[in-house]
């Protein structure tokens, strides 16, 4: 029921609007009355009515000065102005309140209630669009943390400029500007027995922490992982929002038994241009998540390690506890390739400083790995032969050993290697799921329950491991992919049959007709009637 609200300072004729119209029955509330706008001002902000009807000139506080004071607390409020005075001035003035209707008095009843009518229409009218929008941008969410992630990509490139940043973060709902900025990186697995689902409580309430805490913006990273830009005014700021976030990480991992979390925290910049600086940092402490005990989130202030340069090997320093073909296999098996560079150092100088300077000490670790790469491959079911191929045999490449440098170099094109190869076989894999799932929304398409939820179930992965290789491997995300079939399959029933625009919508997956002509008209830049007349 639409409220009404009457601020008239004489009392004739403000008992006479009141009395003159049977409210409820046309579909109205009234909500309440005024002499002035001074007493009626906190009124109506008591009351929020969605139509005010007030006199221009009233004692104390007149009707445009009232209408200035509502508009700016009550932003969609309609307002019927009267007044017994036919003065172009007050006219003007009413045109920049953006005034739903201008009345000289006196004003029958009839006229009054034909004007509240046409404001009550587009109240109404209003209110749908607000909700067609608001739907919308639910329907829209996947697709806005798609494009998110591909806007911190564009920063850590230095392709955007700071303006183009702070315009384009804006309209992506990031306020970007502050006086710091740091990274964190962050992965959640599970157990070995751990299945898709019993992943996604998890990760949910781990976003919803992000979303929770102020200046804190996540992207996601992977599968099971994410960034997040921290912003504060200053390193104190900053320090204390780092520790809430990872005693709050830990108190929800707690709750969670038998899933693992890692962490860690980059540099932080003074500026957004050097985002990059604190995200290589971040990835390189990232790497130890392989040399280090997990359930943890770590910087770089808690290492003191250094390399330093050192012919000779030192078998005191040799960590030998370390030769752990696990780790590399671990890495090969989870790890990304850009990961390669940073893993291979870390590795390298968690065995003791120093030792890879040694000629020795190069080639044996250099075999391990090797040897690592091999047996993940021919799990996979390729050939042992394979990484020769694509790398060489180091038993014909002296180079390799001549100096770190070379050994690191051909390492990191190993580990490199084995990742592509590894994700050539679950891409694979992913192909014939993705194919799975789009014979499902082909033939479930018309079912308004549809969702990302339900098609991942379809296929026994998470929402978000789904959402992530289906953008991935799809080039749009699945609120893309399941709307453009729907729109596809509209446009075929609009060319080939008469069903009206309400049976089209209900039969490719809308229960609500209105919605379905909205987002039409906005994905193909007319109505569903014009589109039909153009065939």
């Amino acid at each position: 029921m639409i409220k009404v609200f009457l601020a008239e300072d004489e009392i004739v004729i403000r008992n006479g609007i009141k009395n003159s119209i049977e409210w409820e029955k046309e579909g109205y509330e009234f909500v309440g009355e005024a002499g002035d706008g001074e007493l009626a001002y906190p009124m109506i902000l008591k009351t929020k009515p969605d139509i005010l009807i007030t006199d221009i000139r009233m004692p104390f506080m007149d009707g445009l000065e009232l209408s200035r004071l509502v508009r700016q607390e009550l932003p969609d409020i309609r307002i019927l102005i009267l007044s017994g005075y036919d003065e172009f001035d007050y006219a003007k003035e009413a045109i920049k309140l953006r005034v739903a209707e201008y009345l000289l008095k006196p004003v029958s009843s009839a006229k009054l209630l034909g004007v509240l009518k046409e404001i009550t229409a587009s109240i109404y009218q209003g209110r749908e669009e607000r909700e067609l929008l608001k739907k919308y941008e639910e329907d829209m969410r996947e697709n806005r943390q798609h494009e998110k992630e591909e806007f911190l990509t564009r920063i850590l490139a230095h392709n955007l400029s700071v303006t183009e940043i702070l315009e384009q973060g804006k309209q992506l709902g990031l306020d970007l500007s502050a006086g710091v900025y740091n990274i964190m990186l962050f992965k959640i697995i599970g157990g070995s027995n751990e299945g898709e689902k019993q992943l996604a409580d998890v990760f949910a309430r781990v976003e919803n922490l992000f979303d929770s805490i102020e200046n804190i913006y996540y992207f996601r990273r992977g599968v099971e992982g994410w960034s997040l830009l921290c912003l504060a005014e200053n390193e104190t700021d900053m320090e204390k929002m780092l520790v809430r976030l990872k005693e709050e990480i830990r108190e929800i991992m707690e709750c969670h038994a038998g899933k693992e979390y890692f962490g860690a925290i980059g540099c932080s910049v003074p500026r957004l241009s050097a985002l990059k600086e604190s995200m290589e940092e971040a990835e390189r402490v990232f790497a130890y998540r392989y040399l280090k005990a997990w359930n943890q989130i770590i910087s770089s202030d808690d290492f003191s390690e250094k390399v330093s340069e050192n012919k000779e090997l030192n078998l005191s320093s040799l960590k030998v506890n370390k030769l752990d073909r696990k780790v590399i296999e671990q890495f090969l098996k989870t790890g990304l390739t850009g990961e390669a560079t940073h893993f291979v150092d870390e590795y390298l100088e968690s065995l003791g400083e120093n030792n890879i300077q040694s000629l020795l000490f190069r080639q044996y670790v250099t075999m391990d790995i090797y040897l690592a790469a091999v047996a993940v491959l021919e799990e996979l079911g390729y050939k042992s032969d394979e990484l020769v191929k694509r790398c060489g045999d180091f038993k014909e490449m002296e180079t390799v050993f001549q100096a770190t440098s070379q050994t690191k170099k051909y390492l990191k094109n190993v580990l490199e290697t084995t990742i592509d190869l590894r994700e050539a076989v679950s891409n694979q894999r992913y192909r014939q799921l993705l194919k799975e799932a789009g014979d499902y929304i082909e033939k479930n398409y018309g079912n308004d329950e549809i969702s990302l939820n339900t098609v991942a179930a379809s296929v026994n992965l998470s929402p978000n491991h789904f959402s992530t290789i289906f953008s991935q491997e799809m080039g749009k995300t699945f609120i893309e992919f399941l709307t453009d079939v729907r729109m596809g399959k509209a446009k075929e029933l609009l060319r080939s049959t008469a069903m009206k625009t309400s049976e089209i919508a209900y039969a490719v997956g809308y229960k609500d007709s209105h919605y379905f002509s909205y987002l039409f008209k906005k994905i193909q830049k007319c109505t569903p009637r014009e589109f039909r007349s153009r065939i």
